[in-house]
C-alpha cells in the first residue's frame, strides 16, 4: 500500500511539474437529482462520490475527486450540488470550484436527465454561468443527459429524445454549446459499455480543448484567486525556513495567513452572491417579459384564427346568397349560367346528372 501511495504521488508530481495539457479539470454542473455525481463516478471508475436516488440530493459542497486515465491524462473531477435549488450558497460553492481549478477548467459537463422535463432551474444554471464567465465559457460546455437505461429500454435514441417535442431554451444551449452531447447510462453493469462511454466523453474534453487552443478557461476570478493561494503558500513555505520560532509561534503565524486568503475568498464570494443576485433579478425579468410575450403572441394567433374562421364562414354565406338570387331552382354550378340565356340556348342539364 505505501508503495502505491508513492507512486501515485509520484505520478501527480510529475503532472504538477509537466504540461497542462496533461491534466484535465472537468465541473459538474446541473439540477439536483440529474445524476451528476454518477456521470463523476463513471469517468473516476469508482464510488468517489456520494450518488443514490434522492429528490434532495446527495451533494451538498464541492468535492474535487481524481484518477488517472490508463495510457493517458490524469483527469480532475469537481462535483457540484445544485447551484440555484435554493438550498445552497451558490456564490460560495463557485469560488470554491475556482480554488480547486486555479488552473483553470477544460470542460464543463451540463448534465440533464432524459427521465425529468427541462426547467426554468436548468436554464437559470446556463444563463449564470454565462453571466458570471461570459460568453467564451460556452466553447467549453458539454451537455450529457442521464437515464441512458430507459431510452434504451424504449427502443430510442438521443436524438430521438431531443425530437420529442423539445424545448426551444434547450435547443438554444445546444447550439451554443456547438451540439456536443453524448447519452450516459450510469446503471449498466457492461463493463465495455461503461468505458465506451467514458472514452466518448473524453473525446469530446479533448475536442473542446483542441478548438480552445489548448488552453483552459479561466478569467480574472480564477487568476486572482491563484494569486492568492501562491502568496500564501510561498509564505508558508518561507516561514518553514525560518529560525527562532517555536512550533507554537509559527503555527499561530500560519493561522494568520490562512485568515487572510479565507477573508479574500469571504470577499470573492460577496462578489460573486451580489452579481448572481443582480442578474437573477435579470434573468427572472427577461423570463416573465417573455412569458408574458407568448402568452400575448398566443393570444393573437387565436384573435387571427378567429377573425379567418368569421372571414371564411362570411364569404361562404355571401357566395351562398348569391348562387340563390341567380336562380334559386337550378343547382350549383348550373345557375351560374343563367345571366347567359338570352345571348344563346341554354341545353337542359343531362339526365345523368
Amino acid at each position: 500500500l505505501r508503495n502505491n501511495v508513492c507512486n501515485l504521488n509520484l505520478l501527480l508530481s510529475m503532472a504538477k511539474t509537466s504540461s497542462s495539457n496533461e491534466v484535465r479539470t472537468l465541473v459538474l454542473v446541473g439540477r439536483t437529482g440529474n445524476g451528476k455525481s454518477a456521470v463523476g463516478n463513471s469517468v473516476l471508475g469508482r464510488r468517489a462520490f456520494k450518488s443514490k436516488s434522492s429528490s434532495s440530493g446527495v451533494t451538498r459542497v464541492c468535492e474535487l475527486q481524481r484518477t488517472i486515465i490508463k495510457d493517458g491524462p490524469i483527469v480532475n473531477v469537481i462535483d457540484t450540488p445544485g447551484l440555484f435549488d435554493g438550498t445552497h450558497s451558490a456564490g460560495k460553492e463557485i469560488v470554491k470550484c475556482i480554488d480547486m481549478a486555479k488552473d483553470g477548467i477544460h470542460a464543463i459537463l451540463m448534465v440533464f436527465s432524459v427521465k425529468t422535463r427541462f426547467s426554468e432551474e436548468e436554464q437559470a444554471t446556463f444563463l449564470a454561468l454565462q453571466a458570471l464567465f461570459g460568453h467564451k465559457i460556452v466553447d467549453y460546455m458539454i451537455v450529457v443527459f442521464t437515464g441512458g437505461d430507459e431510452l434504451e429500454e424504449n427502443e430510442e435514441t438521443l436524438d430521438d429524445y431531443l425530437g420529442h417535442e423539445c424545448p426551444q431554451p434547450l435547443k438554444d444551449i445546444m447550439i451554443l454549446c456547438g451540439n456536443r452531447k453524448l447519452l450516459f447510462d450510469n446503471k449498466t453493469k457492461d463493463k465495455e459499455k461503461q468505458l465506451g462511454q467514458v472514452q466518448q466523453l473524453l473525446t469530446l474534453v479533448d475536442m473542446v480543448i483542441s478548438q480552445n487552443g489548448g488552453l483552459p478557461f479561466t478569467n480574472e476570478l480564477f487568476i486572482e484567486l491563484k494569486e492568492k493561494a501562491t502568496m500564501r503558500d510561498n509564505q508558508q513555505k518561507a516561514l518553514d525556513s525560518l529560525k527562532g520560532y517555536s512550533k507554537e509561534e509559527m503555527f499561530e503565524i500560519k493561522m494568520q495567513m490562512q485568515q487572510k486568503y479565507d477573508d479574500e475568498l469571504k470577499r470573492m464570494i460577496n462578489m460573486v452572491e451580489s452579481k448572481l443576485k443582480e442578474e437573477t433579478a435579470n434573468l427572472l425579468k427577461k423570463l416573465e417579459e417573455e412569458r408574458v410575450a407568448r402568452l400575448k403572441a398566443e393570444e393573437n394567433y387565436r384573435s387571427f384564427q378567429n377573425a379567418s374562421n368569421d372571414e371564411i364562414r362570411r364569404l361562404k354565406e355571401d357566395l351562398e346568397k348569391a348562387n340563390r338570387r341567380r336562380d334559386p331552382g337550378l343547382p350549383f354550378p348550373f345557375n351560374l349560367l343563367i345571366p347567359f340565356r338570352g345571348r344563346r340556348p341554354i341545353p337542359p342539364p343531362c339526365p345523368i346528372l
